[in-house]
């Protein structure tokens, strides 16, 4: 069963960054995490495109959630360790949807890979983040 809007909303602003940033997450599993950005000036390149670090902010915070909701028993977190992405077109109005899925969940580390797309479905960026797991405390 998926998480209501207000757990939704809940975990996402247990990253405080996340929040502010205006991202939102829509549907979150272990086995994807799905979340939107919407182009806003304040997030844009000189030349009116959604800025890459945005895009790269909201792919690494759906793929540490994914990687959070895949820890091993007894985990104390997530730390991103390495992150890789490859832009394919710019965005310049509307709003971006990321999904996030896991490729490799072990007991030392999580890969995520993350789809993010435009408003027709096109690829924008694609991001592999390596997630440290963190000792339990």
């Amino acid at each position: 069963m998926a998480p209501e809007s207000t757990q939704l909303d809940q975990l996402r602003d247990t990253m405080p960054f996340a929040a502010a940033l205006g991202l939102r997450i829509t549907a979150a599993s272990p086995q994807e995490v799905v979340g939107t950005l919407d182009w806003a000036e304040a997030r844009a390149t000189a030349g009116g495109a959604l800025h890459g670090g945005a895009l790269m902010a909201l792919a690494d915070s759906l793929g540490g959630v994914c990687a959070f909701l895949n820890l091993p028993a007894g985990a104390g977190g997530t730390s991103t360790t390495s992150s890789s992405t490859v832009f394919m077109r710019g965005v310049r109005a509307g709003t971006v949807t990321a999904t996030a899925r896991p490729l490799h969940t072990g007991r030392s580390t999580i890969v995520v890979l993350t789809e993010i797309r435009d408003g027709d479905g096109r690829l924008v960026a694609q991001v592999t983040q390596t997630q440290a797991v963190l000792a339990g405390g």
